[in-house]
């Protein structure tokens, strides 16, 4: 009989419940005409609009991902901790081969010694257990098929839903995105939505037939390495603001408004971490925790806790080490606010300075919370893929473009050379922070007040 149990980790409660938060924030702020027209002004772009698309990608995979789940198997006694991506990738997750093997193999990459049916031992390629060779063609034509269908599906419902919004027929509508004639750039969003489903239906068909991306050295499927990591990659990225920006806001926005001993405590503060190299500095608090981790394996009751955990520290560490730099654009900020009349003429009539701070501050450097948010996204995800590479960054069971990395270090070596490790980890990272850069750049085109006229 079989049982389904909730098995959420820590980093899962993080992620679901910050995803809540940005709903709710989103929801407050889509109240106010003018922060509306500023997001609007952002999408107005091209650029920003397919960056926009595919980190919406990133983080649904993200999403899918960080819902766990136990099942137990009480006649077998056996039990398996997943996510809602495994069930979609049940193939790609059981389906293991012995070594390596290159994309669109049948094969695997090295030769292995056998016996042949006269007795002689020779060296011959094996053929690979879990691969049904198929026409490529075909196969790739029935998926685009299938990926055209979905994508014009859920174009078919954005689209009624944007011809409800302004009171418009499905046919007037199409015809303004077809010639381009909507405030956004609606018919780029759509081809581009195209583009990737069918890419992603491509590469979900064929891997029912062939290993996409070919296999690791313990014959694991390297797309679904590549896949589980952007849960790692996404998680750094946007978890490390939790920690980052509660220190950033009230160190900075204190150092700038009260001064004094205040302020030079907190300089104090974040110039001594910044005169320490942040490698340093992070690896080693990253050997202590690890030292406490070994010292304590009672606290674990699994490899995927123990991980997750680590996951979590590393998580913190960042964010206690990546506080400073937008602590003293605050800071300064706050300086420059503290002298405007209004803010000089509420503190001549008494008012709290911590009303102050929420009513006169707080709105007036959003701004650069958001510009320095969106920045760094892509700092911190190269930040886990250079820390893993270098032996202190997650755990090395746990799916990471830098454990990816690390690992192809070596069979780079190789002869022949493995190179699809190293090529996979760095196709999706590359799209991740290219897409993150470019939307970076056109928030501080359009929120910071210098680029304005």
């Amino acid at each position: 009989m079989m049982g389904i149990s909730l098995e959420m980790l820590w980093t899962d409660y993080m992620i679901w419940g910050l995803m809540l938060a940005l709903l709710v924030w989103a929801r407050l702020i889509s109240r106010s005409p003018q922060v509306r027209q500023q997001w609007l002004q952002i999408f107005e772009s091209r650029l920003a609009m397919i960056s926009a698309i595919l980190l919406m990608v990133y983080l649904l995979i993200a999403l899918m991902d960080s819902v766990h789940f136990r099942v137990d198997a009480s006649s077998t006694h056996l039990s398996d901790n997943q996510s809602v991506l495994d069930t979609a990738l049940p193939h790609l997750a059981s389906d293991q081969e012995r070594t390596y093997s290159a994309p669109f193999a049948t094969t695997e990459y090295n030769k292995s010694l056998e016996v042949g049916d006269d007795g002689r031992v020779e060296q011959r390629y094996r053929p690979l257990t879990h691969v049904e060779p198929v026409s490529i063609v075909q196969a790739s034509l029935e998926a685009a098929l299938a990926g055209l269908l979905i994508s014009l599906l859920l174009i078919l419902l954005h689209a009624l839903w944007r011809s409800r919004v302004h009171r418009l027929s499905l046919l007037t509508y199409s015809r303004q995105v077809w010639l381009n004639q909507t405030r956004l750039p609606w018919r780029t969003g759509y081809l581009t939505l195209i583009l990737v489903v069918v890419f992603l239906a491509w590469l979900y068909h064929l891997s029912f037939f062939y290993h996409v991306f070919g296999t690791d050295k313990v014959g694991n499927d390297v797309l679904y390495e590549s896949l589980k990591s952007i849960r790692t990659g996404v998680l750094i990225g946007v978890l490390t603001t939790l920690v980052m920006l509660p220190l950033s806001l009230i160190l900075g926005i204190s150092a700038g408004l009260f001064r004094g001993w205040v302020d030079d405590v907190i300089q104090y503060i974040y110039t001594t971490l910044n005169s320490i190299p942040g490698v340093l500095l992070i690896a080693a608090a990253v050997l202590v925790m690890q030292a406490i981790m070994s010292n304590n394996p009672e606290w674990f009751s699994s490899t995927e806790e123990r991980a997750d955990i680590r996951l979590l520290f590393l998580i913190f560490i960042l964010g206690m080490t990546s506080w400073t730099g937008l602590c003293r654009l605050l800071r300064a900020e706050t300086l420059k606010i503290s002298q405007v009349d209004y803010v000089t003429a509420s503190k001549a009539f008494g008012v709290n300075r911590f009303r102050i701070i929420g009513r006169h501050i707080m709105p007036n450097v959003m701004h650069i919370v958001l510009i320095a948010v969106v920045l760094d996204f892509s700092g911190l995800v190269l930040a886990e893929a250079v820390l893993s590479y270098v032996g202190v960054g997650v755990d090395p069971t746990m799916h990471s473009w830098g454990n990816m990395i690390n690992q192809a270090r070596l069979e780079m070596a190789r002869e022949p050379m493995v190179w699809w490790s190293l090529f996979s980890a760095f196709f999706f990272m590359f799209i991740l922070v290219l897409a993150a850069n470019l939307f970076s750049d056109r928030v501080q085109t359009v929120l910071d007040p210098r680029n304005q006229k």
